[in-house]
This record gives C-alpha cells, sequence and structure tokens, in this order.
C-alpha cells in the first residue's frame, strides 16, 4: 500500500514539474516576443534604392532582356524582383497627378506631397525635413549617392529646401547645413552657377568643411576627412553633364561608388544611404530601350553590393527598392493587327552595337524602329502610374499591398 502511495506521489511530482518547465518555456518565448517588440523597430542599416522613372514596364524590359541573352523567353529575374516583399506606391504630387522627380523625392523623403519643380518644400514652401536628418541626430551616418549630379532632384530632396528644383547652384549652397559624412556622384551641375560667373562650387564646400575628392586615388587619399565628396575625375572644376543616355564607361561605377561609401561609412555606427540610378529616367525620356535596360542592370548591381552586405547583417540591415514615377509609358509589345509583337531584342542590340554604342537615330526614327522590335512609348515625359516598392530585412515586412510614396519613410523607420 505504501509503495503504491508512493508511485502515486512520485507521478504526480513527475507531472508537476514537466507543467512547471513547459509554463517556463511558454513564459521564456513570451518574453522573447515581448522583447522583440520593445526593440527599436529602425533598422540599424538602412538602404534606399531609387530608380529614377523605372515603372513595372521597365523592369520587364530588363528582364526580358536579360531573359533574351539567356536563350530564354521569360524567367530570368534581376537581383531586387527576388525580394520577398512587393508594394505599390502612388506618386501623384500636392498639384498634379503626374509627379516631377523634385516632389516624389519629397514625398518618400520627408512623407510630404509638394508641389511639382518644389524641393524640401511644402506646396506653401516652409521647409521640409527628410528622415535621414532624424537618423543623422540619433547618431546614424548618412550618404547620399548618386548616378546623375549630386544637386539633382532625387539626392537634393535629402538636404536642400527650394522651391525652384532647377536652381542647382543655391541647392548645392544649401548642401553643407545637411552635415551628412558622405556624398558621391558624377559632380555637380552648374559647378560655377547658371551663368557660369558665380565662385566654383568647390570653394564654399571647401569653406564649409567637405573635401571633394576627384576619383578613387583621391578619395583613398582622404577618408581621414569628416565629410567627403566623391565626384569622378573626369568632371574635376567642371560642370557635370546633364541628360545625356551615352554612359561613360571610364567612370566608376554607381556598385564601386556604393563599395567606397560602405568602406568610408565603416559599421561601427548606423548609417542610411540613399542610391539613386538616375540615368534610367534620362533614357526613358528619350525613349530609347537598350541603354535604359543597360542603366537598370547597373542598377541592380549596385543593390546586389547591398545585398552582399544585408547577408552579413541580415537582422540588422533593411533594404528598400522603389523609384519617384514612370517615365515614357513605356509597353513590352506594340501591334495593331491583333497579332502578338516579338521583342527583337537581337535586332535592338545590333543597331545600338552598329552605331557605336550611342543613340544617332532621331527620335522619330527610333519610335518607328522600336516599334519595329516590339516595343511602344506614350510620351516622351512622366506618368501617374503606381511604381513598385521591393524590400528585404528588418522590418520588409511592412512594405506590402498599395501605399502611398509619403508611407516609405515611416515603414523604413517602424512609425
Amino acid at each position: 500500500m505504501e509503495n503504491k502511495e508512493l508511485k502515486t506521489s512520485l507521478r504526480t511530482i513527475a507531472i508537476g514539474f514537466l507543467v512547471l518547465v513547459a509554463l517556463l518555456i511558454c513564459y521564456g518565448a513570451l518574453r522573447a516576443n515581448w522583447r522583440k517588440d520593445k526593440e527599436d523597430p529602425t533598422p540599424k542599416y538602412i538602404f534606399l534604392f531609387i530608380g529614377d522613372g523605372m515603372g513595372n514596364s521597365h523592369v520587364c524590359a530588363a528582364e526580358s532582356y536579360l531573359s533574351w541573352k539567356a536563350g530564354k523567353l521569360g524567367g530570368e529575374q534581376l537581383g531586387f524582383t527576388k525580394f520577398p516583399q512587393l508594394a505599390m506606391a502612388s506618386t501623384y504630387s500636392a498639384d498634379h497627378q503626374v509627379t516631377c522627380s523634385s516632389a516624389s523625392a519629397t514625398a518618400f523623403s520627408s512623407g510630404h506631397k509638394t508641389n511639382n519643380n518644389f524641393i524640401g518644400a511644402t506646396p506653401d514652401s516652409a521647409a521640409t525635413r527628410p528622415f535621414t536628418m532624424d537618423l543623422h541626430e540619433r547618431g546614424y551616418k548618412v550618404g547620399i549617392m548618386s548616378s546623375v549630379p549630386i544637386n539633382h532632384a532625387t539626392p537634393a530632396a535629402f538636404y536642400a529646401h527650394q522651391t525652384n528644383r532647377w536652381g542647382y547652384y543655391p541647392i548645392t549652397e544649401q548642401l553643407p547645413a545637411s552635415g551628412y559624412e558622405f556624398f558621391a556622384g558624377p559632380g555637380f551641375a552648374e559647378w560655377r552657377g547658371r551663368d557660369g560667373e558665380q565662385r566654383p562650387s568647390g570653394e564654399f564646400l571647401a569653406e564649409n568643411g567637405y573635401t571633394i575628392a576627384w576619383g578613387e586615388e583621391e578619395f583613398r587619399a582622404n577618408m581621414d576627412k569628416e565629410h567627403l565628396i566623391f565626384c569622378q575625375e573626369s568632371n574635376r572644376d567642371r560642370s557635370a553633364n546633364e541628360y545625356t543616355i551615352d554612359y561613360d564607361e571610364s567612370w566608376t561605377s554607381l556598385a564601386d561608388m556604393l563599395r567606397l561609401g560602405l568602406e568610408y561609412l565603416g559599421e561601427e555606427k548606423p548609417f542610411v544611404i540613399m542610391c539613386e540610378g538616375g540615368e534610367i529616367d534620362w533614357c526613358a525620356h528619350e525613349n530609347s530601350v537598350y541603354p535604359m535596360v543597360q542603366a537598370i542592370i547597373r542598377f541592380d548591381d549596385a543593390i546586389r553590393v547591398a545585398y552582399e552586405f544585408y547577408e552579413k547583417h541580415p537582422d540588422e540591415t533593411l533594404i528598400v527598392v522603389t523609384a519617384d514615377h514612370e517615365t515614357g509609358g513605356l509597353a513590352i509589345g506594340y501591334n495593331f493587327d491583333w497579332q502578338f509583337s516579338v521583342q527583337d531584342w537581337d535586332k535592338v542590340e545590333s543597331r545600338w552595337i552598329a552605331d557605336g554604342c550611342t543613340d544617332k537615330m532621331s527620335h522619330e526614327e527610333r519610335m518607328a524602329f522600336q516599334n519595329e522590335c516590339g516595343f511602344g512609348w506614350t510620351t516622351n515625359e512622366h506618368t501617374g502610374a503606381p511604381v513598385p516598392v521591393y524590400a528585404v530585412g528588418k522590418g520588409a515586412e511592412r512594405f506590402h499591398g498599395r501605399i502611398d510614396n509619403t508611407d516609405i519613410p515611416h515603414l523604413i523607420l517602424g512609425i
């Protein structure tokens, strides 16, 4: 009898012990989730990539080209289209259904709609505050880089406040007030002002604590500087070219500029980087599909550099890829006789190479040629189409469904 009671007692103790263990495990899991919820929702490392003018069809055209190069009809992907999160963002400005770059960049830098041609300013001319500035005050290092001039609309929306986006020289004058650590691009438009009679931009940038490194050699010699601007060596002491679709192969690529930026900023402190593929838009304005696709591939190369960084810091890094607007109304398919058109990439590429890797056709000739090759354009300006938003990393799950471009800074910060 005593043995039976002892066995019962031991069984009760064992069951109680197992219940206690289960409760402790549940408590630990709940506590871990609570701690996770209490963590700062803002990633330590943030990359925001802007493909200027890059709509859905532009991405599809690039993947169509890559598939053709692989001997397939489809299936090849750019690196960023493999990201797990996808959203669609509306892009209208405060005064137009079809936005310009400055108004859209103001929206996703500050979360505020503004009028077309305004940059870093509300419709009533009050200065907006980019989220990069908030992060800078929290101890984040900031890098702003572009494949087009540093004082163009998209990069400028992160540091300047103007009611005229075309005032490149006044925009440059506002750069030092940001205090951001790193800038990179071909150089500056209107280096000596619109009339060419102003002080060289480099003089007042230097007076305000910024060192310009013309090319990689000077960059490496000045990596100890507190504020550094990387510019292409070929643009030394002159205005950077605008709206050209001919890519200079001698330039440091956007991917390599990003590598330099990462090397300069380091990993010890948190950082936020805005990186723009600007010539995608310029090619689309010219309705020239081949150089546009090459620009997107170069843009994707830069994103792959960020993804390599993400793979080393997956729990601390967020990468967001989007566009400011769609340019050109690109269509993959051009036919009016009830027949499916064929995208003749062989003909497109062969013509580009035969012309010396530049576009020698008039706009009328180019349109007719591309129509024959299965591509159509509806305009040489922007359109009001929504643009894709791709995301991977910490906080990426916040990017889904239909959003507005003003949501982007809030989703990045997790507020």
